[in-house]
This record gives C-alpha cells, structure tokens and sequence, in this order.
C-alpha cells in the first residue's frame, strides 16, 4: 500500500508538473504598432570606458561634475537604430529585450507599463523626452493612450544573431480595456 500511495503522489505531481510545463504562455500581440529598422551594423566584442569632469580644479569630488559610460561586450554584437510607430490606442503587447534600450520620443507621446510595477502606474513620455528601456528580465508595455501618431527613435545592441524583442505573456497586473 505504501508502494502504491508514493507511486500515485509521484506520478501525479509529475502530471500536474507536465500540464503546468506544457500549457503555452500567451504572448500579446502589438497591435496599431510597427518597427522599421533605419540602420543595422555588426560589432567586434569591445570594451570601452569614458569619464568627463567638467572643467575646474576642484580639491574634492564633490565640488566637480562627473560623468561616466561602461559598455563590454564578448563577441559579435548587432547593433540597431529603429523607428517605432504607434497608431492612437496603439500598443506594442507585453514584451523584453536581451539588453537596453535608448529611447528618444520625436512626435506623440507614449505611456510605458513595467510588468513587475503591481499598482501598474503609466509612465508618460512625450516628444523631446527620452528614456532607458532596462531590458533582460524587465518586462513591459509602450501604449499611444494619445489622439495623434506617436513616434521614437530606438537605439539597440544585442548579441549577434539574437531577437531585437522577446515576447512575454501578460504579467496580470494591468487591466487595460480591449483595442
């Protein structure tokens, strides 16, 4: 009897381990949305370090202007620059990236949900402004809650031969009416 009670709480578990695993995640699909890519090169593994301190002989960090960028790379790297376009009620679905993202919004505005953020606060970035996508496991969502076409410019560098977007399942945490 024992036996048999360890095999069925074992071959249940792996049942219910089995439907969970095999049960496909639903991606959102980007809708009033498009990606054009306006240039893509291929970049050498690099490591490159810069600093700028403003002029001035300060005795002490605290009376200087620092500045700093760090960026290393191992192999080959694909570097993009993109226009993205969102139609009004436009939506680019839940999704990642393997790496950041810069973002510089040059017509509309556009309103950025992060999947983790459980009160789902919106984010508003409007032309002129511009913005980090963090990339790797931050998932989210860019909407055009506006009236008029929103516009960026995206800058993006990712290994070499791997996917610009990851689409990710909706984390649950926003409720957004239908398109």
């Amino acid at each position: 009897m024992r036996r048999k009670l360890v095999w069925f709480t074992l071959s249940a578990g792996m049942m219910v381990t089995a439907l969970f695993h095999a049960t496909p995640a639903l991606a959102t699909d980007p809708v009033g949305f498009t990606s054009t890519t306006i240039a893509k090169g291929q970049f050498d593994e690099f490591s490159v370090f810069s600093k700028f301190i403003l002029p001035g002989n300060a005795p002490d960090w605290e009376k200087k202007n620092f500045w700093k960028s760090r960026q290393k790379t191992k192999g080959l790297s694909d570097g993009y620059v993109l226009t993205n376009v969102w139609q009004p009620g436009g939506t680019t679905g839940w999704h990642t990236h393997l790496s950041h993202t810069l973002i510089i919004v040059t017509a509309g505005s556009v309103t950025q949900y992060q999947g983790h953020d459980p009160s789902c606060t919106p984010t508003v970035y409007t032309a002129g402004m511009t913005f980090v996508d963090l990339g790797g496991n931050h998932v989210h969502i860019v909407r055009n809650e506006g009236t008029v076409e929103a516009q960026v410019i995206a800058i993006r560098l990712i290994p070499a031969g791997q996917p610009g977007r990851i689409d990710a399942p909706d984390p649950g945490n926003c409720h957004f009416p239908p398109n």
